[in-house]
């Protein structure tokens, strides 16, 4: 379980999070909703402790990831905006090299790698190079990074971005294995299709701040509008403006 209370965290002079607070919880998928600039991804870095944050707490299965940052990347997956793939590596060699960073064995790279391509459908990507790779490919091999030691917390910002349809199945497939798990997922997205059909719960923040929380439905109810997207836009304004 992800726990946050008014956490805040500045640039200078410009407030990025501006007091947000959120549960998200073990076997749900809980979606981030917010305008572009709202302060997502500054969030999901907070999360995982490539920030520091200003003020508020942070507890990811009780754990301060700013006083014990390690501990809480072991088990947590982060799927960024930034790739970092190695062209002369295959994915394969890539995964490889990703496993040992993370401590796993040899025979666990190997199986694990081989149940990553079966879930994510990459048999056709796993033994080449990453150069040329599409979009979408390189966002399969990202993901594939990222679920391959097993964490039990997952921080997606987009990961359906640049998928084709059958890619974009596939991720959901693994979303809801996942969450048959037991995994606590996090994922920031703009496809209001996705939250409606996959998400168990919804964080809505704009300009920084928490503006709501709750299933699809609740945040529907809560507006009196049949709509999650129209529902949303009536949360944070036609200008992410806190309504």
């Amino acid at each position: 379980m992800i726990e946050v209370r008014d956490v805040r965290k500045s640039f200078g002079d410009v407030k990025a999070l501006k007091g947000v607070s959120f549960t998200a919880r073990d076997a749900q998928i809980t979606a981030l909703l917010g305008p572009n600039g709202a302060g997502k991804t500054t969030l999901l870095r907070t999360l995982v402790g490539l920030l520091r944050r200003d003020a508020g707490s942070i507890a990811i299965d009780g754990v301060d990831p700013q006083q014990d940052p390690m501990s809480v990347r072991r088990n947590i997956g982060f799927l960024t905006d930034q790739f970092g793939l190695y062209e002369r590596l295959s994915t394969r060699e890539y995964l490889a090299y990703f496993g040992q960073l993370n401590g796993m064995s040899k025979p666990d790279i190997a199986r694990r790698i081989d149940q990553v391509t079966e879930l994510l459908g990459m048999e056709d990507i796993v033994n080449r190079r990453s150069k040329g790779f599409s979009q979408g490919q390189r966002i399969k091999v990202a993901l594939a990074r990222t679920l391959l030691h097993k964490p039990r917390h997952l921080l997606l910002d987009e990961p359906s971005r640049g998928l084709d349809v059958m890619s974009t199945r596939a991720l959901r497939r693994a979303l809801v294995l996942l969450r048959e798990q037991g995994c606590c997922v996090i994922m920031a997205t703009h496809v209001m299709q996705e939250v409606t059909h996959l998400c168990d719960d919804v964080i809505v923040i704009a300009q920084g701040q928490s503006v709501a929380q709750g299933t699809p439905q609740q945040l529907c109810e809560r507006t009196g509008i049949a709509s999650l997207e129209d529902a949303f836009v009536s949360l944070v304004g036609e200008e992410g403006i806190v309504a």
